[in-house]
């Protein structure tokens, strides 16, 4: 709730949102991400989901669906593998803005890739892509918002909000499930207990 309060106060300014949402596997980031994009399409403006592999980008693109069953919201998936026909046609929908939202893999960054309106744009795990392919992405609109996720962050990246670069929202609280983490200081005596 408080990461998504953050997202819907950056996207109501003038000044386009530059956002990093920082928390753990299965913490909801992409529920919070998909917040950001059904937020761009009932502006009427697209958004775009950018994940480094087909297998997340094919994730992504089916817990979307489900989500998103019984909706009006257009949801495609766009990557390497897809077959030229569908792709071409694929291409012109996206154009002529009939895909709300467009989850896929590096193949979003060709420049055959053309958007009537970019108003998002979220990269999951960022630091798999370089600067200038996120540049790139961002290119395809006129100064979309973007929400990076990570569960990661890099040095870089680190140094982007500590120069103020790089708005961070943080989900803090611990996966469903998840067991607590038991931090042990070990001394050298005791190294092959611990091994």
């Amino acid at each position: 709730d408080r990461a998504i309060a953050e997202i819907r106060f950056d996207i109501a300014r003038p000044l386009p949102m530059n956002r990093m949402l920082q928390a753990d596997v299965g913490a909801g980031k992409t529920v919070v991400a998909l917040y950001a994009a059904l937020a761009a399409v009932a502006n009427k403006r697209q958004a775009a989901l950018i994940a480094p592999t087909e297998v997340l980008a094919a994730q992504h693109f089916t817990k979307t669906r489900q989500y998103l069953t019984g909706s009006r919201v257009r949801v495609d998936h766009l990557v390497g593998a897809t077959s030229k026909r569908e792709r071409d046609a694929l291409l012109a929908r996206i154009a002529r803005g009939e895909v709300d939202l467009l989850i896929g893999t590096h193949a979003i960054l060709e420049k055959s890739v053309r958007f009537r309106d970019l108003g998002l744009v979220v990269v999951d795990e960022q630091h798999k892509f370089g600067v200038a392919q996120r540049a790139a992405l961002r290119a395809k609109g006129a100064a979309p918002h973007v929400l990076v996720l990570t569960a990661t962050p890099i040095p870089r990246t680190l140094a982007m909000t500590f120069f103020g670069d790089l708005d961070v929202s943080i989900i803090d609280g611990a996966p469903p499930g998840r067991q607590p983490i038991v931090t042990r200081l070990v001394t050298c005596e005791h190294v092959n207990d611990a091994w």
